[in-house]
């Protein structure tokens, strides 16, 4: 194979799962400029629609609306792709949400909305999807999935997120056993683990915290859309046919510093 062609995605079809904005819509974009078939979706329909209209500018971009903290939007959302599609190439895993409360007040609603969201419909809507996956993959280029964690399931984060670090670095762990489960059906399941990135979630701290947060992170800037669709395009590339079972932090070397002391979660 020529080696302009180890990054090529080119015709395939993916999923992104909260592809309306943040981490997610910086993946889709790259997706579709790439010249993936790409569907991404997203709890709020208009929010959804208008992502996949200006990402239709430039390429494939198909709007699914769907609250993936219920189980049951997760079973339509994979009903709904696989009545769509026959194969789906790339599976990215990264709809999700965060709260955070002082420990004497954290509540159970919260903990269980982040369940459900960050950790248990990433396992069954990948389950839902397997039949997809399995008809796009072969041994020489597999199907891949991409789970979204976060470098707060690697290092113990600065704000009292106990559900949102606790499921993240379960999603970690669920990478790893689906990897080594999933193997013999080539598909590769992999985790992106983000730092600082410039997302909705984020902006209300940048606003205020910005050069802190620049100066704790070892590279010394905030991650750009480029960082985060280079971390998944080589994931979902020919590049990394013999890559699976892993964690990939895109932080900027936070993780590789564990002493460093930052004041948000990611």
């Amino acid at each position: 194979m020529a080696i302009s062609k180890l990054f090529d995605i080119e015709g395939k079809t993916a999923l992104v799962t909260g592809g309306s904005r943040g981490i997610g819509l910086m993946i889709a974009r790259g997706f579709v400029e790439a010249g993936v078939k790409t569907y991404i979706s997203s709890r709020k329909a208009d929010a959804c629609e208008r992502a996949a209209a200006e990402l239709s500018k430039v390429g494939t971009c198909i709007p699914l609306a769907h609250d993936l903290g219920d189980m049951a939007e997760v079973k339509k959302l994979a009903d709904e792709l696989k009545a769509r599609e026959t194969k789906l190439d790339f599976l990215i895993n990264n709809a999700g949400a965060a709260w955070a409360e002082p420990i004497d007040k954290y509540s159970e609603a919260g903990w269980d909305k982040l369940m459900n969201v960050n950790l248990k419909a990433i396992f069954f809507l990948t389950q839902g999807l397997l039949p997809v996956l399995r008809a796009a993959a072969t041994k020489d280029d597999p199907a891949r999935i991409v789970n979204i964690g976060s470098i707060d399931g690697i290092l113990a984060p600065h704000l009292e997120s106990y559900a949102y670090s606790a499921s993240k670095a379960a999603v970690h762990h669920l990478t790893r056993n689906l990897a080594k489960h999933l193997a013999h059906d080539n598909i590769n399941v992999n985790a992106i683990a983000p730092g600082p990135f410039e997302t909705k979630m984020l902006a209300p701290v940048l606003a205020t915290q910005r050069k802190a947060i620049e100066a704790s992170v070892p590279r010394g800037r905030i991650g750009s859309d480029d960082d985060m669709i280079g971390a998944a395009i080589f994931y979902c590339s020919r590049a990394s046919s013999y890559v699976t079972g892993t964690v990939l932090p895109v932080d900027g070397g936070i993780s590789g510093t564990p002493y460093t002391a930052l004041p948000v979660e990611f």
